[in-house]
Order: structure tokens, then sequence, then C-alpha cells
């Protein structure tokens, strides 16, 4: 732990000493352009915004982004940010003895009276505690007096909060727009009253979305499942409800401008929240619900004021299911009018396998040939995609890559997974076969320049989704199905890539978690882990041996059927789709049963129910029968 309090003005001149010797000093100078600096002194709560992985990464997340413009425009309150250090620079923060600091104002974390983490996946764990450690501040909240930040996390991975239960004052669960400004509206209360920091937790556990681990208990039965989950508070809430923001506030138009060439250098506007499509293994379709669409003006409008306060050459349109959006074709055709000629680049993912996704990216194309061409099938057979909820057929991809062929793209980009619940061997060669299907098409129309990117990725079963009773392959399954397949690909023209198989396995221990979790993770993290995110950092060794040192059998979490009775973890943590729902889509799975889009037909998930109670004309706004 760095133990030495610094003021800013002796962080930046040990900074100044030292960042000539780092790979990239631009990730720890700020001052970039739309940065906001406020008077410390004139403000009465300071809060720091952290992104655990790097600055490469961390300065384009747009649930970051967001935050810091929300915070920044509260007269009283001001919002830095931080991120985690390269190995180079937390190296010589740790040999010079500088704290993890803001980039804004060059203070040490430990000044500020609120940090507010990011957690978007699992893998980032153990860099939460190597933060928190570079930061001087101890890494279990019960070890932190009224004297330290208040540590707070959100994210996606705060739909189970379990296993970094032992290291947050509060969760964050679900849309964070509404309630940041009741968290630090409720901080600034108890700051001024004196009370104790039992008094903030209680205040903030009434909040609604706000889930504080420390007042409850878990209890277990002998096969080490979850017996009772206990509130140890009169009042506390037993079910944390996650927040959710009734209608999609504008969209930030001041993003930062990185000071280095960094992973998405692009201006990102939201243009829906939410998904219909009801794929049974996806989280994000599951916890995002409802949907929640931007005018066609407003994006438009968004759009010119981030271009013109930026200088981004590139717009990323973003949602779960882009050509799902109602206006789509109106927006496109606007933006096209508008935009294009103009060298600037519009990015529209997460299209469907239909040829009205070709029509919308040959309007945004312009008179530019190439490029690649992305989608997502997922499965080969029609079974895989009943038992998933996917809604299309070998001969639908077949005839959008002939389309996509014919009008001048060379390179298709296919997205399956592996692992899959009922998954056989001939569902893993449909894969190959598919793909040299689809290449074949493309070399008939464009003859051998064609390309066919085959991205491969393991299923791993998340919380809050159909999926989350089944158990994920182990891994010398993942290994022989991808074996298989390296093998079925070699084939010209296709180009194929995989998640590592001991990345998954991580990822399958720790997203159905429980807080037993806790000592794994602080035991990774002393032995060494950190960027787990990273496959040429990850060391799976690591964290085997710290589950055994800890006496837990991490395929326990990972590759183990729940049965449906079962209390799961994280079943106080409520995404608005209910339980039942769940249970009946699992159900509905195993006897390959497929679900229209719910905008056609609803199948009662009990989002809509769920927020009529805490307001009556939701219902109607989100279109919900």
């Amino acid at each position: 732990m760095v133990s030495k309090k610094l003021s800013p003005l002796e962080i930046e001149t040990k900074l100044d000493k030292i960042l000539l010797r780092t790979e990239k000093p631009g990730r720890y100078v700020g001052g970039e352009y739309n940065q906001v600096v406020k008077d410390w002194d004139k403000v009465a709560t300071r809060v720091c915004l952290v992104f655990p992985d790097l600055y490469d990464l961390g300065i384009s997340n747009l649930g970051l982004a967001i935050l810091y413009e929300i915070i920044n425009d509260l007269p009283d309150v001001l919002a830095e940010r931080s991120y985690s250090p390269w190995l180079d620079m937390e190296s010589i923060m740790r040999q010079e003895d500088i704290p993890l600091f803001s980039l804004e104002s060059k203070h040490a974390l430990l000044d500020f009276d609120m940090i507010g983490i990011t957690l978007p996946y699992e893998t980032l764990y153990t860099n939460v505690l190597n933060v928190l450690d570079l930061a001087g501040i101890p890494l279990k909240a019960k070890e932190r007096s009224k004297d330290f930040p208040l540590i707070i996390a959100g994210g996606h991975a705060c739909f189970n909060p379990e296993p970094m239960a032992d290291f947050f004052d509060a969760f964050v669960i679900g849309e964070g727009e509404e309630v940041v400004k009741e968290v630090i509206s409720v901080y600034q209360y108890w700051k001024s009253s004196g009370a104790n920091r039992q008094a903030l937790l209680l205040a903030l556990s009434q909040i609604w979305g706000v889930y504080v681990p420390s007042l409850y208990q878990v209890d277990y039965l002998p096969d080490g499942s979850i017996s009772s989950f206990t509130a140890l508070e009169t009042g506390t809430p037993i079910s944390i409800k996650k927040r959710v923001v009734p209608q999609l506030p504008p969209s930030i138009t001041r993003p930062l401008v990185p000071n280095i060439d960094v992973v998405h250098n692009r201006v990102a506007i939201e243009i829906m929240r939410g998904c219909t499509r009801g794929c049974r293994f996806c989280h994000a379709g599951m916890i995002n619900r409802p949907v929640r669409e931007r005018s066609v003006e407003e994006i438009l409008s968004s759009i010119r004021t981030a271009l013109e306060h930026t200088g981004f050459e590139e717009i990323a349109l973003l949602s779960l299911s882009s050509s799902d959006y109602a206006h789509i074709d109106e927006l496109v055709s606007a933006l096209n009018q508008e935009f294009i000629g103009k060298n600037l680049k519009i990015a529209l993912p997460s299209l469907r396998i239909e040829s009205f996704s070709i029509d919308l990216m040959e309007k945004l194309r312009g008179s530019r040939a190439g490029g690649g061409f992305t989608l997502a099938p997922e499965a080969a057979t029609d079974k895989m995609r009943s038992i998933i909820n996917k809604n299309i057929s070998s001969e639908q991809l077949l005839e959008t890559a002939r389309e996509i062929y014919a009008r001048g793209w060379v390179t298709i980009k296919l997205y399956f997974m592996i692992g899959l619940p009922d998954e056989t061997v001939d569902d893993i060669r449909a894969i190959a076969d598919l793909c040299k299907l689809v290449i074949r098409e493309g070399q008939k129309i464009k003859g051998k320049k064609i390309n066919l990117h085959v991205g491969i990725g393991s299923f791993v079963p998340k919380t809050h989704t159909p999926f989350q009773w089944t158990a994920c392959n182990r891994l010398e399954e993942i290994q022989e199905k991808l074996s298989f397949l390296r093998q079925e690909l070699r084939f010209p023209g296709i180009k194929p890539s995989w998640t590592d198989p001991h990345t998954t396995m991580l990822e399958s221990w720790l997203s159905r978690g429980d807080r037993r979790l806790g000592q794994v993770i602080l035991q990774a993290w002393q032995d060494g882990a950190k960027f787990d995110a990273w496959q040429d950092h990850f060391n799976y060794e690591t964290w085997s041996q710290a589950f055994s040192a800890c006496g837990l059998d991490p395929s326990f979490y990972g590759q183990r059927q729940r049965s449906l009775d079962e209390i799961f973890p994280w079943d106080h943590i409520h995404a608005g789709v209910s339980k039942k729902y769940l249970s009946r889509e699992y159900q509905a799975s195993l006897n390959h049963e497929t679900r229209p889009d719910c905008r056609s037909h609803c199948d009662a998930c009990g989002i809509s129910t769920s927020y009529s109670q805490i307001d009556p004309t939701l219902r109607v706004e989100w279109n919900c029968p």
C-alpha cells in the first residue's frame, strides 16, 4: 500500500520527474479537451470517478462519461477521474510512494469525499483492489473509518455484487443518471450532521437502487448453497430493485478528447436503451429492459453539438440492437444527407441478419467500397438457435451474405458461441460448415479476395438470464471443441479467432459467485493477479491456487447445474425481469421453443408490473401491455 499522503503540488513535482520513464505518459497528465476543472475549495463535495483499467479503455466508457458530465453540472460538486496505471507506472508509483491521483487536479484519491468505481465486467475485480491499495485506502469496507472516502460501485457486474461485497460500501444497481444526485445529496446531509459512518450507510440503503452489503447477513446450507439472506437493520429493504430512468436524458455532447490514441476515438451516441429480442444467453438484453428511444432530431442535434466540441471523425450509434430502433431508416437517411462526404465515419453496430441491415449500411457507406460487415448468428443449427431464442435460419444468413458481397463488401465477420446448453458435436461441426458455405457464396461473386473472419466465444451463464441455472462447460470440453474448430476452419479465406478458455473459466466462477469469493479475489490479488481481462497478463494458475488456499471449489460456481428452487446469491437484486419469467424461458429452452420479439407479443417478463407500482404511467410510456 502507498502510505505517504502527498499534496497535489508534491504529486505534480514527482510526476514531472518520472513520466518520461513510462510507456505512455499521456495516460497520466490530464488536460484533455473538454476536461472540467473546478475550484477545489469552492465546492461542498468532491467525487472521483474511477475506471479500473487503462486510460486507453476507460476514457471512452460511456457510463463514466455520463456521470462526469452530470456531476460537474451540479454547482456545489466536482467530479474528477482516475484510471488504473499500467505496470510500468504502478512500479514507479510504489517505488516513489506516489498515491493514486486524479487527472484533473492531481489530488490523491484519499482527498475525495466519494469514489465511484465502474464495474462493467468481472475480470476487473483484482484491479479494483489494486486501485484501492495504490490510493492508500483499506481494502475491506469494515476497516474504513468515516475519515476515508465512501467507496461505491456501479455497472453491469453489480447485478451480482456479492463477490465484491467485502470491498464496497455501497453498490448502485441499474442506471445512474438520477440516483447519483440522490447519493450525493444524502452524503452532504450526513456530512453536515456529524453522524457516524453507519448512519450514512443506513441512509444510502433507503435510496431506490442502492445496495449496502454490510447491512445484510448470508447463511449457507451444508452443500454450499444459500439458506437465507437477512436484513440486519429494521427498515432495510430485503429486495433491491434496479434503478431505471423512465425517459433517457439528453446525450452527452462534450465528451473528453483523449491525449493519446485510444481504443475508441469517437463520439458515442446512445440511440436507444434496452432490447426486445429475448436472447436467453444475453445479460445486457435482460437487465437493460425496458426499451427507451431517443428521437431522431435529438440524436442529430447531439451529433452536431458533439462534433463541434470535439473534432472527432467517427460517430458510433450505440444500442443493443440498432436496427430495432423504431426510426432507424429515417435516422440513417438524415445522417446520410447531412454527414456523408464530410470525411466522417458513422458506425452502426448490432445489426440484425437481414437485407434491411444491408440497406442501412449501404446508405452510410457513401462512395467508399470495401470494408467489413459484422453479423452475430451465435449458433449454426436450428436446434441451437431455438434453444437461445435466436429467430433466424441458415438460409437467411446465406442470403444476407450474398447481398453483402454483391454490394461490394469483401469482408464479413461472423460471431458464434460454443458451450451452449444441449450442444453436440454436430452443432459444433455445423459452425464450420456454415462458415464454408458463406465464404463459397462470396467467392462465387467476388472471387478469391473474399475474407471471412470468424470469432468464437465460449458461453458463460449469466445472472438474471434464463440460463442462470445452467452449467458452464468444463475447461477440457471447451478446449476439445476449439481444437475441433481450429482444424475444421482451415479453409482458404477464413480467419478464426477465439476467447481463451481459461478466461472463460474465471468469468464463469466470478459471475455467479457468492460472498465467500471475496477471500478468493483478495488472495488472488495478493498473489499477483491483476489485469485479468488482458490475455497476456492473466494467470489461470494464480486463481486456481487462490481457490484452493481458501478451501473453495471453483466448479461449484461455474460448472454446476442449479436446481430451480435454489436461492441464488443475487436473488435479492431485482433486475426488473422476474425470476418466474426467467424460469419459464429456461423451461422453453429445454423444449426448444422460441418466443417472438416482445414488441409484437408480450411474454409478461415483469418489467412493467414491477415499475408501474412506482409510477403508473411507465407501463404506457414503455409500450408494455
